[in-house]
C-alpha cells in the first residue's frame, strides 16, 4: 500500500499496483496533514499523521479508525513525524514549527522524557535510526542545520551539521557500505550526504535541482544503494549513493513542486513514490524511471 497526506485533511490508504483507494479517507477536520509515517504497533499496521492544530494523531491502517486521543503538547504546527524503536519501545517522533522535537511511547501517547530544544528556528523533519549501535534521532530544521541527537536521554551529539544556505526541509538516516549516513535536501537546492557518526560530509553534495530539494529517502534498486530526492523544480531524482552521481535521468510528470519521496517494492519490483503540489501521488520503476 501507499499512504498519503494532503491539505485536504485527510490521509488516504491506495493499492500501490493499482492505485484504486482503500476504504475512506481518514479526516482530520482541524488542520491540514503535513507527515505521515506507517509502523507497527502490537503487531497491528499503523498510520501516524502530523498536522498543523499541533498534534500528532495513530490510526489504524485496516480500518482507518483513530487509535486513542491525539498526541498534544506541541505548541505549533507538526511538520514531520516518524516511527521507530528505542530500547525495544516502539516510539512515535514528532518535530513542530515551535523548535522542539518530541518523542512519544507509540502504545500510549504519552511523552518520553523532555522535549529535545536546542534548535533556533522551526523543526521541518525528523528520522529514527541506529549509530554504532545507539539509536538516534535526526532533525532538521530552518536555519540549515541538523542534528543528531541520542534517542533515550535527548542529548545532543556533535555539533549540528550545516547547509550552505537555507532552510533543511527533509532528512532521512541511511547505510553505504556498513557505514551510518545522514541524507538532507533544502533550499540550495542540494541533497547531502553526511557520516552520521562524526557529522563530516562525505564528498560534495548532490547538484542537479533547480529548486529547493523537499523530500530525500534511501533503498536499494538492484542492490545498490540509492539515494531519492524529490523538489521544487517538479523533478524525482534517483542517485548513486556511494558516489553522488545520477542514476539516469530526473523522472518528469509533475506538474507542481513535489513535496515527498519513499522507495519501496511493488510485486518484488523497486519503485520509488512521489507526491506533489498538484495533488496527485505517482508511482516510477526505480531502475527505469518510467511511470
Amino acid at each position: 500500500v501507499i499512504v498519503s497526506g494532503r491539505a485536504d485533511e485527510t490521509v488516504r490508504v491506495w493499492d500501490a499496483v493499482t492505485g484504486t483507494p482503500i476504504g475512506e479517507p481518514s479526516t482530520h477536520r482541524t488542520g491540514l496533514v503535513r507527515s505521515v509515517a506507517v509502523g507497527q504497533l502490537d503487531g497491528r499496521p499503523v498510520i501516524v499523521s502530523g498536522r498543523a492544530d499541533e498534534t500528532v494523531r495513530v490510526w489504524d491502517a485496516v480500518t482507518g479508525t483513530p487509535i486513542g486521543q491525539p498526541f498534544t503538547g506541541h505548541t505549533g504546527s507538526v511538520r514531520s513525524v516518524a516511527v521507530g524503536q528505542v530500547d525495544g519501545r516502539p516510539v512515535i517522533v514528532s518535530g513542530s514549527t515551535d523548535e522542539t522535537v518530541r518523542v512519544w511511547d507509540a502504545a500510549t501517547g504519552t511523552p518520553i522524557g523532555d522535549p529535545f530544544t536546542g534548535h533556533t528556528d522551526a523543526v521541518f523533519s525528523v528520522a529514527v535510526g541506529q549509530v554504532d549501535g545507539r539509536p538516534v534521532i535526526v532533525s532538521g530544521r530552518a536555519d540549515g542545520a541538523v542534528r543528531v541527537w541520542d534517542a533515550v536521554t535527548g542529548t545532543p551529539i556533535g555539533e549540528p551539521f550545516t547547509h550552505r544556505t537555507g532552510l533543511v526541509r527533509s532528512v532521512v538516516v541511511g547505510q553505504v557500505d556498513g557505514r551510518p549516513i545522514v541524507v538532507s535536501g533544502g533550499d540550495d537546492e542540494t541533497v547531502w550526504v553526511w557520516d552520521a557518526a562524526t557529522g563530516t560530509p562525505i564528498g560534495q553534495p548532490f547538484t542537479g535541482h533547480t529548486g529547493g530539494v523537499n523530500a530525500v529517502a534511501v533503498g536499494q534498486v538492484d542492490g545498490r544503494p540509492v539515494v531519492v530526492s524529490g523538489g521544487d523544480d517538479e523533478t524525482v531524482w534517483v542517485w548513486d549513493a556511494a558516489t553522488g552521481t545520477p542514476i539516469g535521468q530526473p523522472f518528469t510528470g509533475h506538474t507542481g513542486g513535489v513535496n515527498a519521496v519513499a522507495v519501496g517494492q511493488v510485486d518484488g519490483r523497486p519503485v520509488v513514490v512521489s507526491g506533489g503540489d498538484d495533488e496527485t501521488v505517482w508511482v516510477w520503476d526505480a531502475a527505469t524511471g518510467t511511470p
